[in-house]
Order: C-alpha cells, then structure tokens, then sequence
C-alpha cells in the first residue's frame, strides 16, 4: 500500500500509456487485438461491480479483503484504462458541428479528471453523486464500443444494452454507499434505473457510433460499380444537372463480422426529403463501399443539400454537404 501511494503517479501513467497503446493497435485494424483488449475492459468492470455487489462475501468465501485505499486505486486504475480506451473511438466518430461534441468533450474531461488524483479523489470520490454520473457514463461508453466488436452486435442494439446493462449495473454498485433501508433502496433504483434509460434514449442521437466511422464520402454523378468507387466527385452542382439523379458515396469503417443497417438521409432546407437504407458489412480495411442514388428533386432545387449517414438507432456517422446552384464544381466533397 505505501509503494502504490508512493507511486500513484506511476499508476495514473500507466493507465495513460495502455490507453493509448491500445488505440493504435485498434486503429490499424487489428481486430484480434481489439478484441482481446475489449474483453480485458470488461473483465476490469466485472471485477469492479462483483468488488462492489459482493465485498462481504468474496471476505467470507476467500478469507482476503484488500485495504479500501487500494480497492479505490483499482477503481481508479479501472477508469483511466476504460476512458483512454474509448476516447479514440469516439473522437473519430464524433460529428463536431452537432450534440455530439458535448458527449465526446464530456469523456475527454472524465479522462483529464481520471488521472490527476487530486481531482479524482479530493473532489470527484468524495461527491458521490458526481461519482455516480462519472462512473455509469464510463461503463456506458465501454460497452457501446466492446460490444459490436467482440460480439457483432448492430449499433442500435448495442446501444440499448448498453444503456440498460450501464444503468442497471452502476445503480447497484452505488446502493451499498447509501445508508437508506432495503425498501427506500429498491424504490431508489428502480427510480435511476428508468430515469438513466429514459435520459439515454432521448439523448441516443447525441452519442457518436463509437464502432462505426467514415473512411471516404463522395457526391457523384456515376458511380464505377466494377471498382465500386465514384467516377466524379462533385461539391457542387447544377439545378439542371440534378434533375438526372445523384449518388452518394460513403465508406464506412466497420468492425469484422458487424452486419449494419444504415441511412443515407437526404436534407434540403433543414427538411428530410429521403431516406435511403443500406446494408454494410464489417472487416474491410478501407470500410464498406455503399451509395445511394436519389432521382426525385423538387423543382427548382437551388440551395445547401446535406447528407446525414446515420445508423438504425439515429446517430450520426457523418454529413456530406453540397450546393445546388448555377454551374458544376468538380473537386473534392464537401464533409464532415
């Protein structure tokens, strides 16, 4: 116990030097990394939840008890690995222009408070219900990134276990803090665990896909099906030339083995005119090569079109961005 207070610095580096570790081997497609690093994210929950439910017992089962300070150093250990693992994540994802910036702002936050001790314990430890919303948010964000990637699971489904495993866990391992009676304990977490559920459905479209991001997005006029790519890629195009029909092009980064449902949502003045569903399939290093051709446009059509790439859950994977005008701009598109 004196070496690890001594060193506590040393545990907050290390946490920090993981963290980053593991993005890079994620990010370079190395699926059986990310999905080892992933399960080791999880077990450290199981871990920290069981330590929390079942303290007493794991005492009389085993006859070891570990000194509260160093349970609390684990814990502490626990969130800095579980932050700096999926603050990449969904820094890649995140759409900055929308309410995902203050989901992704949000963890990069936790991550700071994480690993300057004096913030964890001197502030955030001791006001538990700070605690509590640093805690549940956590667990949340590792499960909507470890799930699609160690079990497939489409982002829409993902999210709600996430949301109801992350509510129903974090409630319980906060209840022994509490010195209320067993019935006003219950009634309590019924209470934050619907509250927690109801928050996070009705923010979903807040929260960034934390496993899917763009690799490459056009606005076309043909798209080469043999090479699956975009033969011209427009930012801008004209009312005439519109009228003939449009693709868009995206590929998407997804991981192997994940069968997705996504949207290509076609927004004119602020108003969804078309939504286009495609299907994607995961372990393509340059992401899943997908588009959507829309020949219906009002008449005239003049104006600023967006794209919106969303899933089934309605996050936002990305925006494409176009004008409609008097000439056509060929060049690069227009983006994120």
């Amino acid at each position: 116990m004196t070496l690890i207070t001594r060193y506590s610095g040393t545990v907050a580096l290390f946490g920090f030097v993981a963290g980053l570790a593991s993005f890079f081997l994620v990010d370079r497609d190395q699926e059986k990394f990310a999905q080892i690093l992933s399960l080791l994210m999880l077990a450290s929950w199981v871990w920290l939840t069981t330590e929390n439910l079942l303290h007493r017992r794991v005492t009389q089962w085993f006859g070891v008890t570990l000194p509260r300070p160093i349970l609390k150093y684990l814990a502490q250990l626990v969130h800095q690995e579980s932050l700096f693992f999926v603050i990449p994540f969904f820094f890649i994802t995140t759409v900055w222009n929308s309410g995902q910036l203050i989901f992704s702002s949000l963890l990069a936050i936790f991550g700071f408070m994480a690993i300057v001790d004096p913030i964890y314990y001197r502030w955030l430890s001791v006001k538990r219900w700070l605690y509590f919303i640093f805690h549940c948010i956590t667990l949340f964000a590792v499960l909507l990134t470890a799930l699609p990637i160690l079990f497939q699971i489409p982002t829409s489904i993902s999210y709600t276990y996430a949301l109801i495993i992350g509510a129903i866990l974090s409630v319980l391992s906060i209840l022994r803090e509490l010195p209320f009676h067993w019935f006003w304990n219950t009634l309590l977490a019924l209470f934050l665990v619907v509250a927690i559920i109801c928050a996070g459905a009705l923010l979903r479209p807040w929260v960034p896909p934390a496993s899917l991001w763009l690799t490459d997005v056009a606005i076309a006029l043909e798209i080469d099906t043999q090479n699956r790519a975009p033969k011209y890629e427009l930012r801008s195009i004209s009312d005439q030339r519109i009228q003939q029909g449009l693709y868009a092009f995206t590929a998407i980064h997804a991981p192997r083995g994940l069968h997705e449902t996504i949207y290509h949502e076609w927004w004119y003045s602020g108003k969804l005119v078309d939504k286009i569903p495609l299907n994607i399939q995961g372990g393509r290093d340059a992401g899943y090569r997908a588009w959507s051709h829309k020949l219906n446009f009002p008449s005239p059509a003049q104006g600023q079109w967006q794209i919106r790439v969303t899933t089934a859950a309605d996050q936002v994977i990305g925006i494409l961005r176009f004008d409609v005008n008097d000439t056509v701009n060929l060049g690069l598109p227009i983006t994120q």
